[in-house]
C-alpha cells in the first residue's frame, strides 16, 4: 500500500495533563477557577471537563518537584493563560482559591503570573 492509499487519520484536542503531588487538590483548584466539573477520578489521576470538550488532567508523580519559576533551577513542565475581565478581581479570587503571587511579574499591566497549588506558572490576562 502506497502513502497516496493511506487516509489521515483524525486528531482532536482532548486534554492537556499536569503532573503534580496531590491530583484532586490541583483538580479542585482549577474546576473552581473554570467551573469544570470531575469527568474521571481515581487516587493518582483526575479528569476536569464535560463530554464532548476538551479537559484537564491532573496526575500524580511519585517525585514531584515544584517548579521554581523563574529561577530556571526546576524549569516549569506547564503553562497555562486564562483570559479575564479584570486583573485584579482575578488575581484577588485566584490568590483565594490557593493561587500563589510570585515577585517576578514580566508585565503586570497586561498579565499576570501566578503559581497554582502545585507551583506551576500560569498567567491571567485580558487579552485572550
Amino acid at each position: 500500500m502506497t502513502q497516496e492509499n493511506v487516509s489521515a487519520p483524525a486528531f482532536r484536542y482532548s486534554a492537556v495533563t499536569f503532573d503534580c503531588q496531590d491530583p484532586a487538590e490541583l483538580a479542585r483548584f482549577y474546576g473552581e477557577i473554570l467551573g469544570l466539573p470531575v469527568a474521571f477520578s481515581t487516587d493518582d489521576f483526575v479528569l476536569l471537563g464535560q463530554e464532548g470538550t476538551a479537559g484537564l488532567g491532573f496526575n500524580r508523580l511519585a517525585d514531584y518537584r515544584r517548579p521554581t519559576w523563574p529561577d530556571p533551577a526546576q524549569e516549569k513542565q506547564a503553562h497555562i493563560d486564562l483570559g479575564v475581565d479584570d486583573l485584579d478581581t482575578a488575581q484577588t479570587r485566584l490568590l483565594a482559591l490557593g493561587a500563589t503571587l510570585p515577585d517576578s511579574q514580566p508585565d503586570p499591566d497586561r498579565w499576570r503570573v501566578l503559581l497554582d497549588p502545585a507551583g506551576h506558572p500560569f498567567c491571567i490576562s485580558t487579552l485572550v
